[in-house]
């Protein structure tokens, strides 16, 4: 079995979005509360509550004078905030994620029906009291719906996510298709090379666009008085401008993530550290705005659909230092030098170009390793004859129609 989302925008009418409004509340507050309460109990026990223990104090909490109104509440919406709780609790301890955060009021806001959810005449209908809701589908939902997640955006917008289950099997591994190295940058967001080409793809610097009218709501948005509807209306303009940032940043990405799944077998990348490189106060804007994150995350993605693999390669990899030629490795390569030549081979290299090269090198080379089928492309990557390589690893050929070992 297959999953998929489909993401659709909601349009409530008033008494929706009141009702709505009361369920993301009493969502954050349970949310709060159960946080609140695992945490206190990990301090006098050294164990946390799990799943069960925290559903149980549900029923107490809608009997209490005080909390009666969390009764008001559809049930299962409650029951799956306890879920992603415990899940996140989960990815904490298995270092996959940080320790799970309080919920505010400001910001987006989001609830989860695990069932009893249908699509009835292109429109959602939610259980509970809501009813069914407007919607705009722009794809057809074929499948079995398995959760819908409705969220409203800081900016006042509301859209539900939609997973659906489809029949299928997993795509297999494909060996046809071109093999890309990508150095990732920031003057140049994406240089690409084939093994007979390399293309640059410039960074767009979406928020670079749109700083000075940011900057012009930012410095209103700080005049209001807090509390006010002045200022509840003016943070809604200040968070429309960032998403026209971040709406124009994921069209970008994927854009070019598509192009490059398209007719590739397998995608070549480095091995960012982003969280320590953004320590540089310099550069922490550039590159938080640049998403070289949520690129690798779009490529790996839809590679997985197409039976395409994502290799990243060790971010130690010295591919700026090493001449793609001869295979010769210099000792330094300071990062305002953009240019610069092979004192072994005397060939002369753009640097994020021989990078390039050298990770698409590098990747084949762990492809073939790991025992994969390999069908590259174009493109000649070892050394001349009598010259010995600099690698700790053997050269090897990507000449086309290379298979090694069996196909996964």
């Amino acid at each position: 079995m297959l999953h998929k989302v489909i993401q659709v925008r909601l349009y409530p009418t008033k008494e929706q979005q009141q009702q709505l409004a009361q369920t993301f509340g009493c969502a954050r507050w349970w949310w709060n509360l159960a946080l609140n309460k695992s945490i206190q109990v990990y301090k006098e026990t050294g164990k946390g509550l799990g799943r069960s223990a925290l559903n149980a104090l549900l029923p107490g909490l809608k009997k209490a004078e005080e909390t009666r109104w969390l009764a008001d509440c559809y049930s299962q919406v409650l029951q799956a905030t306890t879920l992603n709780l415990t899940t996140a609790y989960k990815n904490f301890f298995e270092k996959r994620a940080g320790f799970p955060k309080f919920k505010s009021k400001h910001g987006k806001q989001s609830i989860q029906y695990p069932q009893n959810v249908k699509i009835v005449d292109g429109n959602i209908q939610l259980p509970g009291n809501i009813g069914i809701v407007k919607a705009k589908i722009y794809r057809p939902i074929e499948g079995k719906i398995k959760t819908v997640t409705v969220s409203q955006t800081p900016s006042g917008k509301y859209l539900a996510s939609v997973l659906i289950e489809v029949e299928g099997e997993n795509p297999t591994t494909t060996t046809e298709g071109k093999i890309y190295g990508i150095d990732l940058g920031l003057k140049h967001f994406a240089v690409v090379t084939d093994g007979e080409k390399v293309s640059k793809y410039d960074n767009p610097k979406h928020l670079a666009k749109y700083e000075e009218n940011l900057k012009r709501k930012q410095q209103k948005l700080a005049r209001k008085q807090k509390g006010s509807n002045s200022r509840s209306k003016s943070r809604k303009v200040v968070a429309k401008v960032y998403e026209r940032i971040s709406n124009s940043r994921q069209d970008f990405l994927h854009k070019l993530s598509y192009k490059l799944v398209s007719d590739s077998q397998a995608v070549i990348v480095e091995n960012l550290h982003v969280k320590g490189m953004v320590r540089n106060p310099n550069l922490v804007k550039a590159i938080s705005d640049v998403g070289w994150g949520t690129f690798v995350n779009f490529l790996a993605y839809k590679l997985e659909r197409k039976g395409g693999r994502l290799i990243e390669v060790d971010r130690w990899f010295p591919s700026s230092k090493i001449c793609s030629h001869c295979f010769h490795q210099v000792s330094e390569m300071p990062l305002d030098v953009r240019e610069w030549t092979c004192p072994h081979c005397g060939t002369h290299h753009d640097r994020d170009g021989n990078a390039a090269i050298n990770i698409r090198s590098e990747g084949i080379r762990m492809l073939k390793a790991d025992g994969s089928a390999v069908s590259a492309v174009g493109g000649e990557v070892r050394p001349k004859l009598g010259r010995k390589s600099k690698l700790r690893h053997s050269p090897l050929s990507t000449e086309a129609h290379v298979i090694v070992g069996t196909p996964i």
